[in-house]
C-alpha cells in the first residue's frame, strides 16, 4: 500500500510503481467512482493514436476523366451517399 499527500489544489501523485503496473501513461484518462466511503479509480484504456499513414487506401475514388472536386472526397458525404442506396 502506498501513502500519497492530497495537495492545496486537490491534486496527487500516482506513485510510479502502480502507474508502471496498471499502464498509465500520460494523458490517459481516470474515471473516479466514490464506494461506502472509498474512491475507486478505473484507468480507461483508449483508443491508440495513429497515423495518418496507416488509413492509406481507405477510400478509393473511382476513375474519372472530369476534374475533382473536394467533395469527391469528403468521407461523410460518402457514407449519406451509401446509405441512400
Amino acid at each position: 500500500m502506498s501513502t500519497v499527500t492530497v495537495s492545496e489544489k486537490g491534486q496527487v501523485v500516482i506513485p510510479a510503481a502502480i502507474r508502471r503496473d496498471l499502464g498509465i501513461k500520460p494523458g490517459m484518462t481516470l474515471d473516479f467512482e466514490v464506494e461506502a466511503g472509498s474512491i475507486r479509480v478505473n484507468v480507461r484504456h483508449g483508443v491508440p493514436p495513429s497515423s495518418i499513414e496507416s488509413g492509406y487506401l481507405m477510400l478509393k475514388a473511382k476513375p474519372s476523366a472530369k476534374p475533382r472536386r473536394l467533395l469527391d472526397f469528403d468521407v461523410a458525404e460518402a457514407m449519406r451517399r451509401e446509405t441512400r442506396r
